[in-house]
């Protein structure tokens, strides 16, 4: 039996890193699953692996900062499959241009506070009613371990950005505490995900990062997967309003010790 039969899932940005990692779980789990992305090529074949796999999955394009495709994708899910259970609010962007406030353009700014921010509002603002006509549920926001701590390379945009997402994730989980709707932030430290991966292809840049982990790494997606899981699933049913980091314990640490 999985922690999610009976689930109707629908996470964002699913179609590659983390978001996949997730879209694969969470069906294998038993949730039948929507994903969405702006990727359709690479949304279609996770769609299709997880088919392949026996279990079920449903692709839409959408993106989340344009407010017709977070209705759209909730839509998706609810005439696919019957309802909406697990909202996972994945899909976010961290700008390579992105860096001290004295610094970072207007437009990266618009383009992170697009899909970061008002990406996560959207998909809450539509997919809270369809959760609560299916009898309540969970939703995930990702935020991130520097909405806690400023980030050792600065990325402002990409920083407040996360900050909000926290804000909105305890304002949400208050709201709809006594209607059946848990609302938790996951707070991810660095992720070896394509995106980082390209963003640290300098081996001085990963050494420099890695002085920041204890535990000497970067996460695995499957490792923040299945906090995801946790989160989606009843194990964590007495939890709304809280941020589960994981982050290999950069947030507990002030100086990390060389070996």
């Amino acid at each position: 039996m999985g922690r999610l039969d009976g689930k109707v899932a629908l996470i964002t940005g699913g179609a590659s890193g983390m978001g996949m990692v997730a879209s694969r779980l969470f069906a294998a789990e038993g949730a039948r699953v929507v994903l969405t992305d702006v990727a359709d090529e690479a949304g279609e074949r996770v769609a299709a692996e997880i088919r392949d796999a026996g279990g079920e999955a449903h692709y839409v394009h959408a993106d989340v900062s344009v407010e017709a495709d977070a209705a759209g994708m909730v839509r998706a899910a609810v005439e696919r499959f019957g309802g909406l259970h697990v909202l996972y609010n994945n899909a976010g962007v961290m700008l390579p241009d992105d860096g001290s406030v004295t610094t970072t353009d207007e437009a990266i700014w618009d383009r992170t506070l697009a899909i970061n921010v008002k990406g996560v509002a959207f998909g809450c603002k539509h997919g809270i009613p369809a959760m609560l006509d299916s009898g309540g549920g969970s939703i995930i926001n990702v935020a991130s371990f520097v909405a806690w701590m400023g980030a050792a390379t600065s990325q402002t945009a990409y920083t407040a950005s996360k900050g909000a997402v926290l804000s909105m994730t305890r304002e949400i989980a208050v709201e709809y505490a006594r209607k059946g709707i848990r609302c938790n932030a996951l707070c991810p430290g660095p992720i070896e995900t394509p995106l980082l991966m390209q963003l640290l292809a300098d081996e001085a840049a990963r050494q420099r990062r890695f002085v920041h982990i204890p535990m000497g790494r970067l996460g695995r997606a499957e490792e923040l997967a299945r906090a995801a899981l946790f989160l989606a699933s009843d194990d964590s049913s007495f939890m709304t309003g809280a941020s589960l980091i994981v982050d290999g314990g950069i947030t507990a640490a002030y100086v990390t010790p060389l070996d």
